[in-house]
């Protein structure tokens, strides 16, 4: 009879993942089925061995800080202010760096071209990739929350990922 093991960590490796994967094997249990990193347009650590493998394996990613804590909102693109997030935040320093700052207001004029707003420009760019099952998105109030809702109707053109890629690596 299968029985369920909890792999306890924060932060997931390829190299975990396969061990969970095989010991499921070995003792007859179930294998992970799902993987919750973070994952946003400016932390994209996962695409390279995680995102693949979650796909080998047959594993859904459900991603967290897809709009990497309220950063890809344009939120910040004339500064932090104070009483925000960004501004006690050591979590996000890495996030509201100048060139991070400028990445945004770069995405947020292509959002704009686009008639729709910088969340859901990031939010669609999450949830085009088919190993990602769901974003897990923070909303403070009602209207934020249907802001990111419409973002699951959205369909990126190629030519708009393409300016997204080029926005975000400088390619």
């Amino acid at each position: 009879q299968g029985k369920i093991i909890y792999w306890g960590t924060s932060v997931w490796e390829p190299e975990q993942i396969e061990q969970a994967v095989k010991a499921a094997k070995v003792y007859n249990t179930y294998a992970p089925i799902v993987e919750q990193p973070r994952y946003n347009m400016l932390d994209r650590h996962i695409e390279s061995e995680i995102m693949p493998l979650c796909k080998r394996r047959g594993m859904g990613l459900t991603v967290w800080s897809p709009l990497a804590e309220g950063v890809l909102t344009g939120k910040y693109n004339e500064g932090v202010a104070p009483g925000t997030r960004g501004a006690g935040s050591e979590w996000m320093k890495s996030d509201l760096s100048p060139a991070n700052n400028a990445k945004v207001k770069k995405l947020s004029a292509l959002a704009q071209s686009l008639e729709i707003t910088m969340s859901q420009l990031a939010l669609a760019w999450i949830l085009r990739k088919e190993e990602i099952s769901c974003a897990i998105v923070g909303a403070t109030k009602e209207e934020q929350l249907k802001e990111n809702l419409a973002a699951s109707d959205i369909k990126l053109s190629g030519e708009t990922e393409a300016k997204i890629e080029l926005i975000l690596t400088g390619d």
